[in-house]
C-alpha cells in the first residue's frame, strides 16, 4: 500500500503538475485528483494525459479538461475499493479490470491509501526488441567512413549500447538487431548480448529492405514486438509506451512527437487578387513519427518475406486491413542522430538525454 498524499493535485491545478506527480510515482504512473477535503474526485494516468496532448491540450491547461477528455472514454471513473479491503482481494480486483493502482477510500470518500501491483503480481512487459542498425548514415560522413551511425559515442558509449541498457532497465531481455554497414563493428561490440545482460539476435540485409522489410527476416513472434531505430536517444518510459498499446488493443502504435514551424514572414491571404488578412509569422505544428513502434504479432501478415518496404507503407496497409494504429505522443526528451548538428547537440546534452538529468 502507498500514502497518497504527494500524488494529490486538484481540478484547477495545471496538467504539468499532473505529470509531476505521475513521474515522482514512476511504478505508479498515477495522479490522484481530489477535493479540498482530501475527497477522490478521479485518477489519472500518463495515457490519459498523452491522450490530452493528443487532443491538443497544453500543459499548462488545468487538470479539468483532461477529467473532460476521459469522461468520453470506456473508463471514465478511478476504479476503487474501500479502506480496509485484504491486498488478495485488491489484487484480485486490479487484474481483473487490467489496472495497477487502486485507490482505498475511506466511508466519506478520501483517499487513505493506493493498493498497487507488486512485481510478482503482474504480467511480464511481453515484448522483444528489433532495433534498426543497418543504415548507412551518410548524413553523418566522414564520421561513419569506419563506423556505423548507432555505434558513433555519445557521453563516451556507442548510441546502440546506450539504448540496449535503457531497454534492459525496461525488462527487455531478447533483442533482435538488423545490420547491413559494417555489422562487424555492431558484433565485435556486443556479441551474443550475454555482456549486457540480455540475448542478441543478428538480422543481416543483403541488400537495403527499407525501414520496415527487415522485419521479414524475423520468424513470426507470438508476442508484441517493440521496433526502434538505431540512432534515437530518448527518455522515453517504454513501458508505458506498452500499457497505451495494450490499452487501445492496436494492431501496432506509433510514437509520435510534436513538430513546429514558424513561418518567418507575414503570411498574405489572398482573394481575387485582393487582400483579405495577413498574419505574421505564423506557427504551425504537426504530430510526426519519432522511429519507435510496437507491433502485434498479428501486423506481420502484412509484411512479405524480402520484400523492400518502409514503415509508412507498413502503416498504411494495417490502416487500409481496418485494424486499429494508435498514436502514443512524446512528452520525454527525443533526439535523431541524423545529422552533424544533431549528433554535437547530443554530445553537449549527453547527461540529460542519457541519465534524465
Amino acid at each position: 500500500m502507498v500514502r497518497p498524499a504527494e500524488l494529490f493535485v486538484f481540478s484547477t491545478s495545471t496538467i504539468r503538475s499532473a505529470v509531476a506527480a505521475i513521474d515522482r510515482s514512476r511504478k505508479l504512473g498515477l495522479a490522484v485528483v481530489v477535493d479540498r477535503q482530501d475527497r477522490l474526485v478521479n485518477t489519472l494516468t500518463d495515457g490519459d494525459v498523452r491522450r490530452g496532448l493528443l487532443a491538443g491540450v497544453s500543459l499548462d491547461a488545468p487538470v479539468e479538461r483532461l477529467l473532460e477528455i476521459k469522461r468520453n472514454t470506456p473508463h471514465p471513473d478511478a476504479l476503487t475499493a474501500p479502506t480496509g479491503t485484504d491486498r488478495e482481494s485488491c489484487v484480485a480486483l486490479m487484474r481483473r479490470h487490467g489496472v495497477r493502482q487502486l485507490p482505498l477510500l475511506d466511508a466519506a470518500g478520501r483517499v487513505s491509501e493506493i493498493a498497487t501491483l507488486a512485481p510478482q503480481d503482474m504480467d511480464e512487459m511481453g515484448f522483444s526488441a528489433v532495433v534498426m542498425a543497418g543504415g548507412f548514415g551518410k548524413r553523418l560522413f566522414p564520421l561513419t567512413e569506419h563506423t556505423p551511425k548507432p555505434m558513433l559515442p555519445v557521453g563516451g558509449r556507442p548510441i546502440l549500447e546506450i539504448l540496449v541498457r535503457q531497454l534492459s532497465e525496461s525488462g527487455v531481455r531478447d533483442f533482435h538487431f538488423t545490420t547491413h554497414y559494417r555489422p562487424e563493428k555492431i558484433r565485435e561490440h556486443f556479441g551474443d548480448g550475454s555482456g549486457f545482460g540480455v540475448n542478441i539476435n543478428y538480422l543481416n540485409e543483403e541488400s537495403p529492405l527499407g525501414t520496415a522489410g527487415a522485419l521479414s527476416l524475423l520468424p513470426v513472434p507470438q508476442t508484441d514486438q517493440l521496433v526502434i531505430n538505431g540512432d534515437i536517444l530518448t527518455q522515453l518510459d517504454f513501458g508505458r509506451m506498452f500499457d497505451f498499446h495494450r490499452q487501445h488493443k492496436a494492431a501496432m502504435t506509433v510514437a509520435v512527437r510534436e513538430y513546429e514551424h514558424v513561418v518567418p514572414f507575414g503570411v498574405v491571404r489572398i482573394s481575387d487578387a485582393l487582400i483579405r488578412a495577413i498574419e505574421e509569422k505564423p506557427r504551425h505544428s504537426w504530430f510526426v513519427s519519432a522511429g519507435i513502434y510496437i507491433l502485434s504479432p498479428r501486423v506481420f501478415d502484412h509484411i512479405v518475406r524480402g520484400e523492400r518496404l518502409d514503415m509508412p507503407q507498413l502503416i498504411e496497409r494495417i490502416i487500409h486491413a481496418g485494424q486499429p494504429v494508435a498514436s502514443f505522443p512524446i512528452r520525454e526528451k527525443w533526439t535523431d542522430i541524423g545529422r552533424q548538428g544533431d549528433y554535437e547537440a547530443a554530445n553537449r546534452e549527453a547527461s540529460s538525454l542519457i541519465n534524465g538529468q
